[in-house]
């Protein structure tokens, strides 16, 4: 017996399409065929159509979308609270604004009669006092200087397009440098005392939060100052700015800038401890 004819018999190729002939030719069950034609020759309901269905479905995403809405809604004692908050910073920052009219207001009349009283008896200290007020940043200035304007790149989704208190500190530093006699930012007058830093994605000038624009005016030699701010290390910072951040840098000269004052100011000293008394021994 020669090896064809030990294998088993060969299958039609349609055989094994059988099955998937039977899906084609009848896809429904026919059970359910069945059921369908009794229902119709007995006359009973269909069953709930798609129409109804969606209807359904409908109704059941409103009441659960109502029953969120509910739940989110805050309480009327949350929200008379919240309202009695609101209503009384409002009413704390008029009084804050209130004050710091009146201090400027008795400021300035005090000024007056010190300059009276001092310019019968000593003008020469009081040429002195008015210069070191306008060093310390006391009394108003007026005078020739630059002006530099840093503004927020276009696109600020990354924190470094941002202007930031490291920028401002190099670009004030360069002009105390240069020989600033007076330096204001956002109309902020800057004195020993005044801190530039950051809170987030706030700038903070002397803890007040400033917003972009950025500009930052300095009186005194505008040759000077022009010639600080293009230094090594100034002007490669703002190169920098400008080239790799895209944040806007623009540096004029102005014939007659005036920067504000800041009032009053309290001095702070420091002073040596008390040594008067013994030292307690301590025990080993």
């Amino acid at each position: 017996m020669s090896p064809r004819h030990s294998l088993p018999p060969q299958r039609e190729p349609s055989a094994s399409m059988t099955l998937l002939d039977e899906v084609y030719r009848r896809p429904l069950d026919p059970g359910y065929r069945e059921a369908a034609r009794r229902r119709q020759a007995t006359g009973a309901p269909a069953p709930v159509g798609r129409g109804v269905s969606l209807l359904l479905a409908a109704l059941l995403g409103l009441a659960v979308t109502a029953a969120a809405v509910d739940l989110r809604r805050p309480e009327p004692g949350a929200v008379q609270a919240r309202t009695l908050l609101e209503e009384e910073i409002a009413a704390q920052q008029a009084r804050a604004a209130q004050a710091r009219s009146t201090i400027r207001t008795t400021t300035a009349q005090l000024e007056r009669l010190h300059a009276a009283a001092l310019a019968d008896e000593d003008p020469a200290l009081l040429a002195r006092l008015r210069q070191d007020q306008a060093r310390s940043g006391v009394v108003p200035v007026t005078g020739p200087g630059v002006r530099i304007v840093l503004t927020d790149a276009a696109d600020v989704s990354d924190p470094s397009n941002r202007v930031q208190d490291v920028d401002l500190r190099v670009v004030v530093n360069a002009l105390w440098a240069g020989g600033a006699e007076a330096v204001a930012v956002n109309g902020a007058r800057l004195t020993s005392l005044t801190a530039i830093r950051s809170a987030g994605s706030a700038v903070l000038v002397d803890l007040q939060p400033l917003t972009s624009p950025y500009t930052v005016e300095a009186v005194g030699d505008p040759d000077a100052l022009s010639v600080a701010l293009a230094g090594a290390s100034a002007g490669q910072h703002l190169t920098t700015l400008r080239s790799t951040y895209g944040i806007g840098v623009q540096v004029s000269v102005g014939d007659n800038l005036s920067l504000p004052g800041t009032g009053q100011v309290t001095l702070r000293y420091a002073s040596d401890p008390d040594t008067t008394e013994p030292l307690e021994e301590s025990e080993p």
